[in-house]
C-alpha cells in the first residue's frame, strides 16, 4: 500500500519510536485524511491540523539538522496546538506562545539546509489552501533526504 505523501514526511522526520510516540497521536497521523473526509464547515479546523502536522515535521528535520533550543520550542507549541479542538483554540495557542515563533528567528544562525527548512516552514504556516499545502509537503519530501544529519551518527558513535 502507497503510504500518502503527509505521512511519509511525518515519518521520515520522526524516524525514532520514542519522537513519533511523544509527536504523533494517531489524530496528527491521520490528519490529511481526516482533512480529505471532513463536512465543510470542519474543513478549516482540519486545514489547520494539517498545517500544524506539516509544521511539526519541518521543525523536527531543523532541530535534528541543527541540535537548536529554539526549534524544540517551537516543535512544543505546535504540540499543544495540535490538541487543540478548534481554530480559535490553535490560534491562542499559538498567539500565547507568538514569541517562542519570534526567538526562532532571532541571532539563528542555520546552514544553507537549514535555511530551505525555515522557509518550507513559512511557506506552510501561509498556505492557505490544499494545493499549497501539497506544495509545501512534496518539496519537503524532496529536501529531507537530501539534508546531512551525519553529526547525529557521530554523536551516536561518540556514547558508544
Amino acid at each position: 500500500m502507497l503510504v500518502p505523501p503527509y505521512q511519509r514526511l511525518l515519518q521520515l522526520a520522526f524516524p525514532a519510536a520514542p519522537d513519533a510516540a511523544h509527536y504523533l497521536p494517531t489524530t496528527t497521523l491521520a490528519a490529511y485524511r481526516t482533512f480529505e473526509e471532513a463536512d465543510p464547515e470542519d474543513l478549516p479546523f482540519r486545514f489547520e491540523r494539517v498545517r500544524l502536522g506539516v509544521a511539526l515535521a519541518l521543525m523536527k528535520l531543523l532541530t535534528d539538522l541543527g541540535d537548536l533550543e529554539e526549534s524544540r520550542r517551537v516543535m512544543e507549541v505546535l504540540h499543544r496546538a495540535l490538541k487543540a479542538t478548534s481554530v480559535a483554540a490553535i490560534d491562542a495557542t499559538i498567539t500565547k506562545e507568538a514569541n517562542v515563533f519570534e526567538r526562532l528567528y532571532t541571532n539563528l544562525y542555520v546552514n544553507e539546509e537549514g535555511e530551505q527548512l525555515l522557509h518550507l516552514f513559512e511557506r506552510a504556516l501561509d498556505a492557505d489552501s490544499q494545493p499549497l499545502m501539497d506544495d509545501v509537503i512534496r518539496e519537503a519530501l524532496r529536501l529531507a533526504p537530501t539534508l546531512d544529519f551525519s553529526h547525529l551518527q557521530e554523536e551516536d558513535d561518540d556514547d558508544q
